[in-house]
């Protein structure tokens, strides 16, 4: 019997078969469960993540993607395109000491001072002006400055006039219709859009799935797992309306692989330079890291033959620029593997990915269970791990009947029907802000 231990999350893992007799051996309170015992540790994150997009006429789409961590970050680039244009963070930099949402000092100073301010990397990087984060937990905390920011993303990096184009944005699960109203006003009546339309990303994503070819039919019933940097969300979708009261939130998303690498790679010891210990985990996940079948037969296959498993990683100092090398072996699998077994991870949530997803659409009506189950969409990068959808439609197996079909999504192609579904200026104007607290439901088209 071979049993490892990882410190960083007080865990022992059991990689042969064996008899448990003695659990006084251990110190602290254990649990036995499928060959791996767990020790409870009291540290616990979670995060939230949304996304705007923007879809302009001509085939010009700015992701904004905000992830509620240290660092916040927007996503800009073309529709049609795998890949974003530009990076950067998702702050505002201004010349004053008013905090975040207090608009009233704000307004004293109209004019020139308005003009001083910067946006990006450019805001991190000046220390004499206040640097703000517009968006905080999923909520806009100050619209001012949001617009501001939309204005800067609009004019100077997608260089583009807001009065020629139709905009889509998209928004997180259970969004405020306040929020909505707060929106439409900015995009209408700041920048004179002629169309807006605001949707959730799931419905998004079950849109974009329709690219793959192993899509034979156009539905947007779903469920949809979107797991980004900081948190992961299981979201239900019944004929393009999201089923609110059965979104389930998981709080095991990239970041949290990231620092489980970083974790197991300090234990090891192997010479990586303080400084750059999180941005080496960061590479290993992404250039390395795999789901595997199944952890006891993965460890083995390393313990055998481990110079065909085992790769290498060279990195740089960023203070000497001198050259490291590590061996990558057994984080390139146990990474991901937190989101099956997630009390690696998290002691406060040990419930797996796929019994999570199977209780989701339990908790649904039962007439849309099937659907549900036949069209399951992957969103997210941290979903774009190999074999990640393999490994979840076989634990999802053992949990239901019929047969999963894993259907994977990249992107929103743009659609002439998006314009037939847009709130326009002209709405706008008849009804008011109140119009964009429901869409259409975007996709059902012919």
């Amino acid at each position: 019997m071979f049993l490892r231990y990882f410190p960083c999350s007080k865990t022992w893992i059991i990689t042969s078969p064996f008899h448990f007799t003695d659990t006084n051996s251990f110190k602290g309170p254990v649990e036995l469960h499928n060959q791996v015992i767990h020790l409870q540790r009291s540290d616990c994150s979670s995060y939230i993540v949304t996304e705007i997009i923007l879809v302009h006429q001509s085939g010009l789409i700015s992701f904004i993607k905000v992830m509620f961590l240290r660092l916040l970050y927007t996503k800009l680039g073309y529709a049609g395109n795998t890949e974003p244009q530009f990076i950067i963070p998702s702050c505002i930099a201004i010349k004053e000491s008013a905090k975040v949402g207090d608009q009233a000092q704000r307004r004293m100073m109209k004019g020139v001072d308005d003009l001083d301010f910067f946006i990006g990397d450019e805001a991190i990087e000046k220390p004499s002006y206040a640097t703000k984060w517009p968006i905080r937990h999923g909520i806009v905390e100050d619209w001012d400055l949001m617009e501001r920011f939309m204005e800067q993303i609009i004019f100077k990096y997608l260089r583009a006039e807001p009065e020629d184009h139709y905009f889509l944005l998209t928004e997180p699960p259970l969004n405020t219709p306040e929020n909505r109203e707060y929106t439409a006003e900015i995009m209408f009546e700041s920048f004179n859009v002629p169309g807006l339309y605001i949707a959730v990303q799931a419905v998004l994503a079950l849109a974009a799935s329709w690219t793959s070819r192993q899509v034979g039919e156009r539905t947007l019933t779903g469920t949809v797992i979107d797991s980004g940097d900081g948190v992961t969300h299981v979201i239900p979708v019944a004929e393009g309306y999201v089923i609110g009261s059965c979104i389930k939130h998981i709080p095991i998303a990239g970041r949290d692989i990231t620092y489980f690498i970083q974790q197991l790679l300090r234990e090891r010891e192997v010479g990586i330079p303080p400084e750059q210990s999180l941005e080496t985990a960061k590479a290993v996940k992404e250039r390395f890291s795999y789901v595997c079948p199944d952890l006891v037969k993965e460890f083995n296959k390393y313990d055998t033959d481990g110079s065909k498993w085992i790769k290498q990683y060279t990195g740089a100092n960023a203070v000497t620029k001198k050259e490291f090398t590590i061996d990558v072996g057994y984080e390139r699998f146990l990474g991901p593997e937190i989101f099956f077994h997630p009390e690696f991870a998290n002691p406060d949530f040990t419930q797996p990915i796929s019994e999570v997803v199977d209780e989701v659409i339990q908790h649904c009506p039962i007439d849309v269970r099937r659907p549900l189950y036949k069209n399951i969409v992957l969103s997210g990068g941290s979903t774009m791990f190999r074999d990640f959808g393999r490994r979840l439609q076989r634990d999802l197996k053992r949990s239901v009947d019929a047969r999963l079909k894993i259907k994977y999504r990249s992107m929103l192609a743009s659609t002439p029907e998006f314009y037939q579904v847009c709130h326009t200026k002209k709405d706008y104007e008849e009804i008011g802000p109140s119009i964009c607290r429901h869409n259409p439901v975007f996709g059902v088209m012919s």
